[in-house]
């Protein structure tokens, strides 16, 4: 087993239709004193979180040294495990029959199941921009794999910048540990973009998702550093960096046990390469080679989920951790006959059809989110960061496109559908889609009719009901007309 160490390193809402979200609209509204004199978000957040600490030792001693224990012990540690390339099917507990998920399972039978939450993107790293800083892809820094204008490098990679505020960092003002393991996607070596300057104390993986194909790497950065894979070099295959994301983990909780964590594991399994040092125990399977390895990809990773959920119970913090499980977009192929990893929905990764943006997300957290319960909460990723900042008390930044569900996570009346979820793609030119109430809009190319389905009768999408339904569209294309900014990265030429 390897060891690593820490190393610290020092749009507002637009035609929003959220009037039965009173609870999250009164905490989502404007709570920051105006930012000015050229101080951007992250520089307000660091003087925020310094000012708290120097008040807090200048006035209240010893007293509030028992305040903070108290405070956190009742703050719940956080961990966000996310899949990579998994589809929406390809568990147990959303109707697979092949591919063995039992400890994956079990957190929806302790936890919640959701069964109309959305990713970020359906790729991959605007999909993780989406859920760091709660934008939309219409408003989010990172809104394709490759940048079409600029970028760092041959593959233009987009990082994120300075002003932009992550998760990471709205957690911290809660004075929250962070780490992370597994795949970024969201800044190159050297640049704003890397995790340890987005708010992350601790970080292990890869910075390039190109570079995450391959689960034999030569290296892996940890922090802000190479760190050599030697049982790899000269062609070797012995360290496969899935389980020394695992290890990773399980001893980042050991270490930070006693305090408040947050803990991001965006693993890479299933992703291509299809590479695994066994494929028990489908190895007997007739199916193709690759579909052996996707399966047991997945059942790898089932098992390390329960190996993190038994390292909670004995560490006796199971009952204050907090547990989503979910992946980063639909599958990249849908094994139709074999595991038919999409399920009903229509189509894959790269589509913006249900089968490429709608994620199993599990939710657990033992008398706190209601056990062995189904929702049909509409939610995504951009909601992430609002909600996190509305369960620890903090501010989330006022720029962001999402909206706390903690409601709904805790198993309260919520209406979460009553509102715009946008996204848009620049694979095979520019698409859009929009989710509103139980209405799903989605345009193909530029100046392209919006289809119109309503995925609460039609989860296929087979029938478009835009001719039928003219209001709804002249509603929708309203909204899109204020749903995003132009990008400097990805330009879009209007149809004309």
């Amino acid at each position: 087993m390897a060891n690593f160490y820490p190393v610290r390193n020092c749009k507002s809402h637009n035609n929003m239709e959220c009037a039965p979200l009173e609870m999250s609209r009164q905490f989502m509204s404007k709570q920051k004193a105006v930012i000015s004199n050229g101080v951007n978000r992250r520089e307000f957040l660091n003087i925020v979180a310094g000012g708290a600490a120097a008040s807090a030792i200048s006035f209240a001693g010893c007293n509030s040294q028992a305040a903070e224990r108290k405070k956190s012990s009742k703050q719940p540690n956080i961990i966000f495990i996310m899949a990579d390339d998994m589809g929406y099917a390809d568990l147990g507990c959303y109707g697979q029959k092949h591919i063995k998920t039992p400890n994956i399972n079990r957190l929806a039978v302790e936890g919640t199941r959701f069964t109309q939450c959305y990713t970020g993107s359906t790729v991959c790293a605007p999909s993780r921009s989406v859920l760091m800083t709660g934008q939309h892809t219409g408003h989010t820094r990172v809104r394709a794999n490759f940048g079409q204008v600029g970028g760092v490098g041959p593959q233009k990679r987009v990082p994120l910048k300075g002003e932009d505020v992550t998760v990471a960092e709205v957690v911290k003002q809660a004075g929250y540990v962070t780490g992370i393991t597994g795949k970024w996607g969201l800044g190159e070596p050297q640049t704003t973009g890397v995790p340890n300057r987005q708010g992350f104390d601790e970080w292990l993986g890869y910075l390039n998702q190109r570079n995450a194909h391959s689960y034999y790497p030569p290296y892996l950065w940890h922090n802000e550093e190479k760190q050599i894979l030697e049982k790899n070099a000269n062609g070797q295959r012995k360290q496969y960096s899935h389980d020394l994301f695992t290890d990773f983990a399980l001893n980042f909780i050991r270490r930070h046990k006693n305090r408040p964590f947050f803990l991001y594991l965006p693993y890479t399994v299933p992703h291509a390469k299809y590479e695994i040092p066994s494929t028990d125990p489908y190895t007997d399977k007739s199916w193709p080679d690759d579909a052996k390895v996707h399966a047991a990809m997945i059942t790898r990773m089932d098992a390390d989920v329960g190996r993190i959920m038994s390292l909670l119970k004995d560490l006796a913090i199971d009952s204050k951790t907090l547990v989503f499980f979910c992946s980063d977009n639909g599958a990249a192929k849908r094994w139709e006959g074999i595991f038919d990893s999409s399920g009903p929905l229509r189509g894959r990764k790269r589509d913006l059809y249900e089968g490429g943006i709608r994620t199993p997300m599990i939710v657990r957290w033992p008398g706190r989110v209601p056990a062995g319960e189904t929702s049909d909460a509409a939610w995504y990723f951009a909601d992430v960061l609002p909600t996190l900042a509305e369960l620890l008390g903090v501010n989330p930044p006022d720029n962001i496109d999402g909206i706390s569900v903690l409601p709904a996570i805790l198993g309260k009346k919520q209406r979460t559908d009553d509102r715009f979820l946008y996204w848009e793609f620049y694979g095979n030119g520019f698409q859009q889609a929009v989710r509103w109430r139980s209405y799903k809009a989605v345009r193909t190319s530029p100046g392209k009719a919006l289809e119109l389905y309503d995925v609460s009768k039609d989860i296929s999408e087979q029938h478009n009901i835009a001719a039928e339904n003219p209001d709804i569209i002249a509603r929708i294309e309203a909204y899109l007309k204020t749903a995003r900014t132009d990008s400097p990265n990805w330009p879009v030429q209007a149809k004309k």
